[in-house]
């Protein structure tokens, strides 16, 4: 194991963790859900076709859903049941919107409907691997939700020599990946192991906080007789668990803004996604359920949990023994960066990490105040941004001026607002200023595409004006040529002359 000693970034926070709330219990494997909500509509807006139909007997691991392209992942049966609707239900977005989702009545058999693997799973070629990584819907499991097959893919196409597993988990009151490291390291390894082949890398590196020595110790055991899988202890400081900031920390590489890590060599995976890897290789077992944490001074009972997809969160939390009435806010992820949720009866997605149940103490509004210029945003910030001054032009709305700031290279991680002592919503302002910079681009886009159809068809209209033209002029010519044909008038008046 290496240790990063010095501070590895520019900027970041300590804030509290409260993550002994759930860091001291074993994971709870005994969750079962009454109903599953799959929906049909993943969060970037793709949409998924049903394979199954209502009254369908379904079993653990069966496909219930595709999309149109390699580039959406399937959905697949996270219980034995049967399907009892398909119809609008809510989902994750802030707006409450609604989209169909299959439902699915779960029985209490747990067993699994795939087949087992036999033999030697590291044997398989890495377009065999790709493939049954593709097959198990596996997404990253760090929150991005982006399909891991293509993500694989795209890396061994474009020479990726570094994998960077990403064991961070700075996000305050999440302690799942942790407690993973700590009972699944040889599954985590595995995964790696499998990664590694699928995307040709030469080495991979475990980048762990050091607040989590017995994962650390745990991972290093697992990884000692692998000459390329190096596990790091780097500092925990928030946001050591973002993509580039992670990298920084491990190899010292800083990925050029707006480019992805894979431009410098590097590919980033999370802990969760090389165990969820391990299953859909070894086993056959797509991704159909994850471990989750459950936590905030609001919740009963906080633990870590194995949650099937599609399981809503009022069904969670009963589970955890309700949340107590003085309860101010209920979050998907983490408190710096994670999403308000607007029902109890959404489901989860592959893409929930946590949930968490924060008391009015916890959540600590206090009333807003006029920026003193302190300047304690720009000594926090991550990426080096003026937040201050970002803040002053959203709030004019001179959308401009604050992406010449660099704005949409936020990460909205909430550092700056979590150190400002006016309580300014900054990642606020920020979030709403990305939005409109990316809507006036698509209004400019659509009206540059709008002129040049326009352009276009008057070009086609003026051609084909001028193919009429030429060929009236053509028929008059070929007229004028011919002589005149006598017409019945003028014989009868010649007749008429010569009688």
């Amino acid at each position: 194991m290496q240790t990063v000693f010095s501070r590895p970034f520019r900027g970041g926070i300590h804030p509290k963790t409260y993550k002994s709330l759930t860091s001291d219990n074993d994971i709870v494997k005994s969750f079962w859900p009454r109903n599953v909500y799959l929906s049909l509509q993943l969060r970037n807006g793709a949409l998924l076709k049903p394979e199954v139909k209502v009254g369908d007997q379904v079993t653990r691991g069966q496909l219930v859903a595709v999309g149109r392209s390699n580039m959406i992942a399937p959905i697949h049966s996270p219980v034995n049941g049967i399907v009892t609707g398909i119809t609008e239900h809510l989902t994750s977005h802030p707006s409450k919107a609604k989209c169909e989702t299959i439902i699915i009545r779960a029985n209490q058999d747990k067993s699994w409907g795939t087949n087992f693997n036999h033999g030697n799973f590291y044997g398989f070629e890495p377009d065999e691997i790709i493939q049954k990584i593709q097959d198990a819907g596996i997404v990253g499991l760090g929150g991005a939700g982006f399909p891991t097959a293509a993500k694989l893919r795209f890396a061994r196409q474009g020479g990726v020599e570094t994998l960077v597993i990403n064991g961070g988990e700075c996000e305050p009151y999440l302690t799942c990946d942790d407690l993973a490291m700590q009972e699944y390291a040889a599954e985590v390894i595995a995964g790696i192991r499998l990664m590694l082949k699928a995307s040709a890398a030469k080495q991979a590196i475990i980048g762990i906080e050091d607040n989590k020595a017995e994962a650390l110790n745990e991972l290093t055991s697992a990884a000692s007789e692998d000459d390329n899988i190096k596990v790091m202890s780097v500092p925990s400081i928030y946001p050591m668990g973002s993509e580039r900031h992670l990298i920084k920390a491990v190899t010292g590489e800083t990925v050029p803004l707006g480019k992805l890590s894979t431009s410098i060599g590097i590919l980033v995976h999370n802990i969760a996604t090389a165990r969820a890897v391990y299953h859909a290789v070894r086993f056959n077992q797509p991704l159909v359920s994850r471990l989750i944490t459950v936590s905030g001074k609001g919740i009963t009972s906080p633990a870590n949990i194995e949650v099937p997809i599609g399981t809503p969160v009022n069904e969670i939390i009963e589970f955890c023994g309700g949340f107590s009435d003085d309860t101010e806010r209920l979050i998907f992820g983490g408190p710096m960066m994670g999403q308000v949720i607007t029902s109890p009866h959404v489901p989860i997605d592959k893409c929930v990490g946590g949930i968490l149940a924060l008391t009015e103490s916890e959540v600590k509004e206090r009333p807003h105040q006029e920026c003193i210029r302190c300047g304690q945003c720009v000594r926090a910030c991550p990426m080096g941004l003026m937040p201050f001054q970002m803040a002053a032009y959203s709030r004019i709305s001179d959308f401009k001026a604050a992406e010449d700031l660099g704005v949409n290279h936020c990460l909205s991680c909430g550092a700056c607002s979590y150190v400002c002592p006016s309580s300014l919503p900054l990642v606020q302002y920020f979030q709403h200023a990305k939005g409109s910079i990316n809507a006036n681009k698509m209004k400019e886009k659509r009206s540059s595409q709008a002129k040049i159809l326009t352009e276009a068809r008057k070009e086609r209209l003026l051609k084909e004006a001028e193919a009429k033209r030429a060929a009236k002029a053509a028929k008059a010519a070929k007229r004028g040529k011919r002589a005149p044909r006598e017409s019945a008038r003028s014989r009868r008046a010649k007749e008429a002359v010569n009688d």
